[in-house]
């Protein structure tokens, strides 16, 4: 898979576009979204929307290419990053600078939508309890690559197949 960065932005972009004002939306949250929205498009359609490269870490999902991305998105001042303390932690959260207009087509906006719809509502804690029972992340030992093809050992309550297949 080579990764394609456009689609990737655009991904992230319309996360942030949705969650600026939900105050518990930090990178787990943005992170551990961007994973379920590339791993379900992968199980209803054969292929990840952003050719991301996920590993399983001790402290949650880590796409390879977001550090790299949200730094470049910020020198370009697209976006700004600040830590702000929530409860008894601190969240490293990413705002845009303005909303951009994205469009994605109508297979790809379902399931983005419902998954960020299922996902957003989560705090860090609850998303990664959740994302922790999910054979792709389940299945692969930390430090290492999550593989897209875990998706077809997924159960109905993760398994987005059914849903999205005759759309």
């Amino acid at each position: 898979m080579h990764f394609d960065k456009k689609e990737y932005t655009k991904l992230l972009n319309y996360i942030l576009s949705n969650s600026y004002d939900k105050p518990h939306v930090g990178k787990t949250v943005i992170t551990t979204t961007l994973y379920f929205i590339d791993f379900n498009y992968y199980e209803a359609y054969g292929k990840s929307l952003t050719k991301e490269t996920y590993q399983k870490h001790k402290k949650g999902i880590n796409p390879m290419h977001f550090t790299k991305i949200t730094e470049e998105l910020i020198e370009k001042n697209k976006i700004y990053f600040r830590k702000e303390a929530y409860y008894h932690t601190t969240l490293h959260k990413y705002y845009l600078t303005e909303i951009p207009s994205i469009k994605f087509s109508n297979k790809k906006i379902n399931i983005i939508n419902t998954s960020m719809k299922q996902l957003i509502t989560k705090n860090a804690t609850t998303i990664m309890k959740y994302a922790s029972k999910d054979p792709p992340y389940k299945n692969t030992d930390y430090n290492e690559e999550i593989d897209y093809n875990n998706v077809y050992f997924r159960d109905s309550r993760y398994s987005v197949r059914k849903k999205f297949i005759n759309l």
